[in-house]
């Protein structure tokens, strides 16, 4: 058996409040547990907690793949309409391309739990050999996005299944998925 990649990840946690010590911080701690329980591969973290600021959100997802070679960077926090949340035009800044299939699977999904997932901006979008994805900000939330409805009839995939195919298609390091948690979906060759 072949020893799986490792794969660098960067979380990025955006809310004025949780970066001045106001509260504390939930979104990094919700998503290093969900990915670690849906990926195999070893992972190396690479954590920031920053306030809504445009230039430094860029700024902070243009260090991660360029400088600390993230091949995945999830942001939770900032993807409303009121006018402090600018992580959508952070992404878009630092862009080379976007994939808003993503956006519109999440709204989708948050669609079955809360009526104002109409009002959400998440996107993804693609840096080098890199994916960044535009996550909600509460940890239910982030999960039920992740992971999807397994449960519904039909069953709602969560965004997750796709996004270790994108990650090999822009050339990044393999990922395996506990399929007990998130089944990766890639088609058969």
């Amino acid at each position: 058996m072949t020893p799986l990649d490792s794969v660098r990840i960067g979380l990025v946690s955006i809310s004025d409040r949780a970066s001045s010590g106001v509260y504390e911080d939930k979104g990094l701690p919700a998503l290093r547990a969900w990915l670690s329980a849906a990926l195999r591969n070893p992972i190396e973290w690479q954590e920031r907690l920053i306030p809504d600021e445009r230039p430094l959100i860029a700024a902070t997802l243009r260090e991660l793949v360029d400088e600390r070679g993230c091949h995945l960077v999830l942001t939770t926090g900032g993807t409303g309409p009121a006018p402090r949340d600018v992580t959508p035009e952070a992404t878009r800044d630092v862009a080379e391309r976007e994939l808003p299939g993503f956006g519109e699977q999440m709204r989708q999904i948050s669609l079955a739990f809360v009526p104002t997932a109409i009002l959400s901006r998440q996107t993804a979008v693609v840096r080098g050999q890199a994916l960044i994805l535009n996550l909600p900000g509460q940890p239910k939330a982030i999960a039920e996005t992740l992971e999807g409805l397994p449960q519904a009839v039909p069953p709602v995939r969560g965004i997750f299944a796709a996004v270790p195919y994108c990650i090999d298609l822009i050339g990044g390091p393999y990922l395996e998925t506990d399929p007990a948690r998130c089944a990766a979906f890639r088609p058969k060759k």
